[in-house]
């Protein structure tokens, strides 16, 4: 049997770096294989280094001490070098990891065709689309869950949990109160300055009282009360219950029998449904005494009279136009911030991520019903 060549000098039993050498056996030649052919020591080698015959029989492994994956790899390198030879010698854990490490190097090298690009848009939209219709679904179950729960509350008032009712209103309502004043009279505020601005150049900034009452009252106080409650107390219920999530407190209720939905959900709903006109009423007064503090520095208006011609000019429909959106915005972002809250996984990000979407999809929600809402009152002459 005649070394032929090797892929460097290696002394007689050296047994602490890969090699590899190509002899005559049995009339024909063979690549064979030996060291240890793993990470740490495939530093020392060099693929390439000496080319054997590609028409070599076989690459013997028997000599091979070690074997891992990136050793694998390097003897289908030379396998390849060879002419695409068997690889023999190999017991049947080798045998195993060659295979493995054979079928993901085919699964790599085998890249996708192109897809053109109008059926890429289709399969995206179609995924889109598919996610979308999930989606719904399970909000309709979500929603129908809540809703039975609810029907059954009344029928059976003793089944609603009034104390966790309480807690919550306190969080949304009483906790909410600064904060709603403050920007809701910053925003009286605005209006008024920008509606006497603007209408006295037609001579008819008196209206100003009018322009600041009915968008107060129809639009503006409902509305950013709305969204100052999706960034708190939505975001609040997603973060509450996603940890509740991920400290497995929501399995452990479920375990014991009790429903997440029953439990935590409905007194967060009934809360916020509750609470809701009444920031919105705070709100609204807030907004106007914004307005009656700028026109009385601009218009020379004494708050008494700005109320008296608010009282004559702005009729009561608006005010309640307003506070009939109330409990709906109360009820879609509190149902929206705990079903988000029930969606987190099992991992700190996931809450961060659904918190975030329960704020965004509660102000998209809220934008999209105020906006139905006024075609609605329009149509009715509201």
């Amino acid at each position: 049997m005649a070394d032929i060549s090797r892929t460097r000098d290696i002394a007689e039993g050296d047994e602490s770096a890969p090699w590899w050498r190509v002899v005559e056996r049995d009339g024909g030649r063979v690549v064979e294989a030996g060291g240890p052919w793993i990470v740490m020591a495939l530093r020392g080698l060099e693929p390439g280094a000496a080319n054997p015959p590609a028409a070599a029989r076989a690459i013997d492994i028997k000599a091979v001490t070690a074997l891992d994956t990136a050793g694998v790899t390097e003897l289908l390198h030379l396998r390849r070098a060879a002419g695409g030879c068997p690889i023999e010698g190999a017991d049947e854990a080798r045998s195993g990891l060659i295979e493995l490490v054979e079928k993901n190097a085919r699964q790599a090298a085998a890249a996708p065709p192109p897809v053109p690009l109008l059926i890429a848009i289709l399969n995206d939209v179609g995924e889109s689309f598919t996610r979308f219709l999930d989606r719904s679904a399970r909000l309709l179950e979500y929603f129908g869950e809540v809703l039975v729960i609810i029907a059954k509350g009344l029928l059976r008032p003793g089944r609603m949990r009034v104390n966790a009712t309480i807690v919550q209103m306190r969080e949304v309502w009483i906790r909410a109160l600064a904060i709603v004043a403050v920007l809701c009279f910053l925003i009286g505020v605005v209006v008024a300055y920008q509606g006497v601005e603007q209408l006295k150049q037609f001579g008819a900034e008196t209206f100003t009282v009018e322009a600041v009452g009915i968008s107060i009252l129809r639009e503006l106080g409902v509305l950013l009360t709305a969204i100052i409650v999706a960034g708190r107390s939505g975001s609040a219920f997603a973060a509450q219950i996603g940890t509740m999530r991920v400290n497995q407190e929501l399995d452990a209720m479920q375990a014991m029998g009790l429903s997440p939905v029953e439990w935590l959900v409905v007194p967060r709903i009934a809360a916020l449904t509750l609470s809701m006109p009444l920031l919105v009423f705070w709100g609204n007064a807030m907004g106007l005494l914004g307005g009656a503090f700028a026109c009385e520095i601009y218009l020379d208006f004494t708050v008494s009279q700005y109320f008296a011609r608010l009282r004559d000019t702005v009729g009561i429909n608006h005010f309640w136009v307003g506070m009939i959106k109330a409990p709906v915005f109360g009820f879609v972002i509190a149902a929206i911030g705990c079903y988000e809250g029930l969606q987190v996984k099992s991992d700190a990000e996931s809450v961060g991520r659904q918190t975030t979407t329960a704020v965004v999809e509660a102000i998209f929600f809220v934008i999209v019903l105020d906006a139905l809402f006024s075609i609605f009152f329009l149509s009715v002459g509201l």
